[in-house]
């Protein structure tokens, strides 16, 4: 399976850990530039990035335009692909796990991390690989897997309505999602909370902006607009979590047990293993 990263120019040191961990566990992958606000089409003024339930950053506009731009990419190599921000994690397991999802029928989305916060997912496992069908998710876009079909249906959600990442794919109903579980990545700035190996100190890039001020310069009809959205959207949360209350719960996700510890060296150099002989 292809990994697709997406990277910003600048992100040196997060492209250099990538590096190594793509070498630690031998896969074919290829760098997506990350669009940055100075490059971000359509501009930071286009309607699509005011449909949102909220203002957004314009850092949040160009992270979603950098996975839009590996969607695109998963439709021109027309298979499933892994794709992952510069900031992932990835557990011991991962190539095992990809093997074993690689494939499967009716599956267009596989969200690999966890982060803490409860998701909405089946009671039983899917039977042929370790994953859970995934309703309702609220955080993930740092490593997920895609499908052609699975991106098809993202790009056509971002086109209408721009918004955070990680909030376009959860809220993409139409397309069939799925939960790693145990999951198989975490955040770089999660490596504590899960006593995961941080091979390198990590800041977020998407709060170097600043949050916009509450609906700071927007017309009354725009406020009004963007509290309607997210209304709406809470209802159409509460909405899909009916129907499933007895096939479905809502519960924290575990972390895989096994983690590589990463040493970021030459291309040349070797990678040491957690645990390994």
């Amino acid at each position: 399976m292809r990994v697709l990263i997406i990277n910003m120019a600048a992100a040196t040191d997060r492209m250099a850990f990538m590096a190594a961990q793509m070498r630690h566990f031998g896969f074919d992958w290829e760098r997506i530039e990350a669009v940055t606000p100075a490059t971000l089409s359509p501009p930071a003024a286009d309607p699509v990035w005011h449909r949102w339930q909220r203002p957004l950053r314009v850092t949040e506009m160009a992270l979603c335009a950098s996975h839009m731009a590996a969607w695109r990419r998963v439709l021109a190599l027309d298979a499933p692909c892994l794709v992952l921000e510069d900031d992932a994690v990835l557990a011991s397991g991962l190539p095992g796990f990809l093997q074993a999802v690689d494939g499967l029928d009716g599956v267009e989305h596989i969200s690999l991390e966890t982060r803490g916060r409860k998701k909405l997912v089946a009671r039983v496992p899917h039977p042929a690989a370790p994953i859970r069908r995934l309703w309702q998710d609220r955080t993930g876009s740092a490593a997920y897997v895609v499908t052609p079909a699975g991106a098809r249906k993202l790009l056509r959600h971002a086109a209408k309505v721009g918004g955070p990442s990680d909030a376009i794919i959860s809220a993409t109903y139409d397309m069939a999602s799925y939960q790693a579980d145990p999951a198989q990545a975490i955040q770089l700035d999660q490596c504590a909370a899960y006593d995961v190996p941080q091979a390198i100190p990590t800041t977020s890039l998407i709060d170097a902006v600043r949050k916009p001020a509450a609906m700071e310069g927007y017309s009354t009809l725009r406020r009004y607009g963007f509290r309607g959205r997210r209304i709406m959207a809470q209802i159409r949360m509460g909405l899909r979590q009916v129907p499933r209350v007895f096939t479905a719960s809502r519960r924290h996700i575990a972390s895989a047990e096994d983690w590589p510890e990463i040493r970021i060296g030459t291309p040349g150099d070797t990678l040491d293993a957690k645990g390994a002989d």
